[in-house]
């Protein structure tokens, strides 16, 4: 018995032994299975670029121009003043034309609409301007403008709302959707959000016409905000002024497509006009917080002595005035920077007296891409320029055949460049701001040229 006892013990001493050594040898092994690099594998995501189908190109036009109240049954209608003149191109394009009705009833209210579909693969460049030439018991002036692409955010800038202003606020929707606007108007108390002006709804291929004293009555120096869903809208306003029964002029202010810290305005016209009237107003407006303003005016004529530049305080949601009548007359180059973004632009008119045109001098957005623009018909008609930070070629080509025209321009200068009617390639070697000006004995008018709608960049896309 002692003897079959002493070897179960040492059977179940042997199996301990080697239990304790396989543990031992498991776990020393786990530990270098641990400690020993382990093969790496990286799951690369599948990437597909892809480029989105270039769309049409779609310029809506401002029409002609309007005059409210005439009917002495229905002194909130609409009629139109003065028809419009268009100037389009290039013929090559293929643009088809069409019409935005809705304003005044009738087809004499009528604007006009551009489309051209894309060519192999690509944006169709078109261009085209409008003007018009009001002389009537009511409304007196020339003004121009250019056709543009609808914007979902625009903003106006110029006009008032006071006594003998009879301004309007026009909304285009060239697309194939009904579009619904919200107006918001920029005053003395801050920004108003008007019921008239809210959820306007345009339908498409159509416009409406919003009178500005109903927006916000007894304002001088108003900025409208125009913000659009559903479908994007073309912004504009119409602006004139009666001074004692007397019409003073008229003008199609160019909109702006958003806020900026760097504002350009080429081509104001500074007219001496009487003492101690206001005959150029710079208006500025900081939507979204406080700011300080740098306002630089630079003459195009080198011989003129430069204003020294001035700083103004610019109050959130309040627009600014700023009176530059007292340099020297001449062409200059209104010239803002902000440390805030902003939004402005500077009005100036040839007198106060009966029919004295003015004209409202958007800022214009920065140009280094070969662009097709568009001059509209009228007397003393120029591309004013204003050079970056530095010097720049300007060359115009007419794209239906001519002589194309050279322009230098140095770094902060300007220049100006007369044009016939017609519809050119502008290039240039270095980015440049543009207008098109219009100055003659009885009329002065201008609208900021914009580049070329860039092409839409390729995209990334994750599955």
């Amino acid at each position: 018995m002692g003897e079959r006892r002493l070897v179960r013990y040492a059977a179940t001493s042997a199996r301990l032994v080697a239990g304790a050594a396989v543990a031992a040898a498991a776990v020393v092994g786990t530990v270098a299975a641990i400690a020993a690099p382990w093969p790496q594998y990286a799951a690369q995501p599948v990437r597909v670029q892809a480029t989105p189908a270039p769309s049409d190109t779609v310029l809506a036009c401002d029409g002609p121009l309007l005059a409210l109240g005439r009917s002495a049954d229905a002194a909130s209608s609409l009629s139109a003043a003065a028809s419009s003149q268009i100037v389009s191109g290039p013929a090559d394009a293929g643009a088809d034309t069409s019409t935005l009705s809705g304003a005044t009833g009738d087809a004499d209210g009528d604007a006009q609409v551009l489309r051209a579909a894309p060519r192999d693969g690509a944006l169709t460049s078109i261009a085209a301007a409008t003007s018009a030439t009001a002389a009537s018991d009511d409304l007196v002036g020339f003004a121009a403008s250019a056709c543009r692409p609808p914007l979902a955010e625009s903003w106006l800038v110029g006009g008032a709302s006071t006594t003998g202003a009879n301004d309007l606020v026009e909304l285009a929707n060239p697309g194939s959707v009904p579009a619904t606007v919200q107006l918001s108007v920029y005053g003395s108390q801050g920004v108003s959000t008007p019921p008239s002006g809210q959820n306007i709804v345009v339908p498409a291929g159509s416009r409406r016409v919003v009178p500005l004293a109903g927006l916000l009555l007894g304002e001088e120096s108003p900025i409208v905000r125009v913000a659009s869903s559903g479908a994007p809208v073309h912004a504009g306003l119409q602006t004139s002024v009666t001074r004692v029964l007397l019409p003073g002029g008229v003008e199609q202010v160019a909109p702006t497509a958003q806020a900026d810290t760097h504002l350009v305005m080429p081509g104001v016209q500074v007219i001496e006009t009487a003492a101690g009237q206001a005959g150029t107003v710079l208006r500025l407006l900081a939507p979204a917080s406080d700011a300080s303003a740098s306002v630089t005016v630079t003459p195009v004529d080198a011989a003129t002595t430069a204003p020294t530049p001035i700083d103004i305080p610019l109050t959130a949601g309040l627009p600014t005035s700023l009176d530059l009548s007292g340099i020297p007359s001449g062409t200059y180059t209104v010239d803002v920077s902000a440390t805030a973004a902003v939004v402005g632009s500077t009005w100036s008119t040839r007198g106060f007296g009966q029919g004295a045109d003015f004209a409202w001098y958007a800022s214009a957005p920065e140009i280094a891409e070969p662009s097709v623009v568009a001059v509209a018909s009228g007397v003393g008609a120029s591309v004013a320029l204003a050079g970056g930070e530095s010097e720049a070629t300007v060359t115009l080509t007419p794209v239906e055949g001519g002589s194309p025209v050279t322009a230098t321009v140095g770094a902060g200068a300007g220049a100006a460049v007369p044009v016939a009617a017609g519809v050119y390639r502008l290039e240039t070697t270095a980015p440049v701001h543009a207008a098109v000006t219009y100055v003659a004995a009885s009329a002065i008018a201008s609208y900021p040229l914009w580049p070329a709608d860039a092409a839409a960049a390729a995209v990334t896309v994750l599955p």
